[in-house]
Formats: C-alpha cells, structure tokens, sequence
C-alpha cells in the first residue's frame, strides 16, 4: 500500500529537518570551546538532545510518507548548512555551492512528484 503524502506532513519534514540542522550548528560551536568547559559540555549536550528528538520524530514522519520521499528531502539540511555557515560563521557562499543547491532542489523535486503519479 502506497502512502500519500500531503503538504502538513512536508511541512513538519521540514521544520523537523531544520531542527536537524542546528545540530551541525551546536557541534560546531561546541568543537571551538576550550576542552571539558561548560560551553563545551552545554553544545555538546544540545546536540545529543537534538538528536535524540530528531531520530525519534523522524520515526513518527516515516508513518505518514514513504522512506524515499522523506529520506530525498533530508539534501535540505545542506542548503540549511550554507546558510547557518554564512549568517553564524561568515563563510562564503559561491556560485558553485548555490549550483550545488538547486541542483539538490532540482532532485528533492523530482523524487517528491515522481512518487506523487
């Protein structure tokens, strides 16, 4: 039996994925404190938090869709990488990597209405 997916569970996908992505934020963050510091413990725990929601979320997602559909949908959490990486840490944003993420746009869409037929 094929599952349908509609917009609200896409939507919660996503909100779920870029939860996702502020765990590569924490763990960034958590790898410049200096050794066994409370900054370092705090992101360090903040990411184990987050992911501890996060595979637990996703286990609820992949009732309502199908696993090729949700797991096409996590290339997202680069183009969230590229953000946080330029609005947190001043890195730069190419013309390659912004290439790069339509392209990744290109095939979660593809994936996404392929299954939709």
């Amino acid at each position: 039996m094929e599952k349908k997916t509609n917009w609200k569970v896409i939507l919660c996908l996503h909100v779920l994925l870029f939860v996702y992505s502020l765990e590569s934020v924490c763990s960034k963050t958590a790898a410049v404190q200096e050794m066994f510091s409370f900054k370092f413990f705090l992101f360090y725990g903040l990411v184990l938090f987050l992911l501890f929601f996060y595979a637990l979320a996703w286990q609820r997602i992949l009732k309502y869709m199908p696993l090729t559909v949700a797991y096409a949908n996590k290339g997202i959490t680069i183009i969230w990488g590229m953000f946080w990486g330029a609005v947190l840490f001043k890195e730069a944003i190419t013309l390659k990597t912004i290439i790069g993420a339509v392209i990744i746009l290109i095939g979660i869409y593809m994936v996404v209405t392929n299954n939709e037929h």
